[in-house]
């Protein structure tokens, strides 16, 4: 690729998160032509260990003028075909830390290794042909996972779950072509088309696409996750819901209106989903400049958030400061939190309850009745925000096929060129004009898993990754 590099190169890059004083193993990972070359240069294993394929061997690493060691470690070795990049692997299980990787990865580049760029043993793996397009985003989306659904979405793809179907589909197509081209070339050789089975194939192909595509908004949720912002005037128990849904301390807690000053953030994990919760500070006028700083910030995590929970004291109900605060935020989707439930009878949260239906615009709204420092209500709040968002049948639905944006728009574009291929056969238009779109459906399917793709894009879709993937 024009900004990584030559294949013919071998690469380095450390493998592994290198946190200071934390962690027991870091990996230095170097992949190419040289590798074990290179790796022979600067590890020694004692006594008869063979250097064979995917063997482990332990020795030292030293310095290959000076004979220094540098460190203690393993040598994991991988020879082609049989790696990842299809190339010749080895992997430097050093001590973790900062200063044992760094030191043996600055060796490996002295000797005549070069560094990895973003995502470039991905990269090789898709260029030699060990993934398709498809399993190398999954790579990047299982590192990034946030939620086991996300990582078993992820797995999925890596399986090839998704680049299954899509070759299926793209063959479809081809097999289309060709007898339409044949018609077009040999016309007077062959029977006439038939064109009643190449509508019902546009059609089931059509079918399987829209199913597809629609799984995009299900794979955005899973990798991005939700924004949620508890909303509400001070001392409703915003932080106290917080902690209890959380089940922490983030939140600081008293009965001092206005003590949350700042936004508090947990992330959460609901139904599979990713929740990033935004605990705000309590919206009013006040004099006090922190204070009004804090609230500032509040309506700005309250635009910014997916879904809204506007929190009230259930004891009070319904007072003017709640009304001014729901026209700010009433047109963000919401849910009523009617808090400290614990407080009145259930003939007068019931009352409470109709008086906010008759505040609220949309009377379908959610209203879940919670009692935070109790901890009671937060399932069902849970199950609130998942029938919010239309998720809440993610755990059971088809979780193989989660597309990301890029494979969406691809197949957006297929959809729309195959709907014009049934509007070309309809307007009875000759067979030259039915191949230009079903071509352009080829091309698209084809960018979904890399038999079709630009060098750009993939530039793009690797320097997303980490170095050492």
């Amino acid at each position: 690729m024009s900004e990584i590099g030559t294949a013919s190169e071998t690469i380095v890059a450390i493998a592994t998160a290198i946190v200071p004083q934390q962690g027991s193993i870091g990996i230095v990972r170097m992949s190419g032509s040289d590798a074990v070359a290179i790796a022979k240069t600067l590890f020694h294993a004692p006594g008869r260990q063979p250097w064979d394929s995917h063997r482990i061997l332990y020795g030292y690493i030293r310095h290959p003028q000076t004979s220094e060691i540098v460190d203690e470690a393993l040598l994991l070795l991988m020879f082609a075909p049989r790696s990842f990049t299809r190339e010749d692997v080895v992997e430097f299980h050093c001590h973790g830390g900062i200063i044992p990787v760094q030191q043996v990865l600055q060796l490996c580049l002295e000797t005549g290794a070069r560094l990895a760029g973003p995502g470039e043993f991905s990269l090789r793996a898709f260029l030699n042909g060990r993934l398709d397009l498809t399993q190398a985003e999954s790579v990047a989306e299982l590192v990034d996972a946030q939620s086991p659904v996300a990582a078993r979405a992820a797995l999925a793809g890596l399986r090839g779950k998704l680049a299954g179907p899509i070759r299926r589909l793209r063959g479809t197509c081809l097999d289309i072509l060709a007898e339409i081209e044949a018609r077009v070339d040999f016309e007077e050789d062959l029977p006439p088309l038939n064109e009643g089975e190449i509508i019902i194939q546009l059609e089931n192909v059509l079918r399987e696409l829209t199913e597809i595509v629609a799984t995009s908004d299900r794979g955005e949720l899973l990798r991005t996750g939700l924004k949620v912002a508890i909303v509400g005037r001070p001392n409703v128990g915003k932080s106290s819901l917080l902690n209890a849904w959380s089940r922490s301390d983030r939140a600081i807690v008293t009965d001092l209106p206005g003590t949350t000053r700042d936004v508090v953030e947990s992330q959460l994990v609901v139904g599979g989903i990713p929740i990033q919760v935004l605990d705000t500070a309590g919206i009013r006028k006040s004099e006090d400049r922190v204070e009004q700083i804090g609230v500032e910030r509040s309506r700005t995590a309250a635009q910014t958030a997916d879904l809204i929970l506007f929190t009230l004291d259930a004891e009070t109900g319904w007072t003017p400061a709640e009304s001014d605060i729901y026209f700010q935020v009433k047109e963000r989707p919401l849910i009523v939190v009617m808090n400290k439930c614990d407080r009145i009878t259930s003939e007068q949260l019931e009352t409470v309850q109709k008086s906010i239906l008759n505040q609220l615009e949309d009377k379908t709204a959610p209203i879940v009745a919670t009692a935070a420092t109790l901890n009671h209500g937060i399932s069902e709040l849970e199950e609130g925000i998942l029938d919010a968002v239309n998720a809440g049948n993610l755990q059971a639905a088809n979780l193989e096929l989660a597309i990301n944006q890029r494979q969406a728009a691809a197949l957006t574009r297929a959809k729309v060129a195959l709907e014009q291929v049934q509007t070309t056969i309809k307007n009875g238009l000759p067979f030259d004009f039915w191949t230009i779109d079903l071509r352009g459906a080829i091309h698209a399917l084809g960018e979904v898993t890399g038999e079709e793709v630009t060098e750009s894009v993939l530039d793009r879709i690797f320097s997303k990754f980490c170095i050492g993937k």
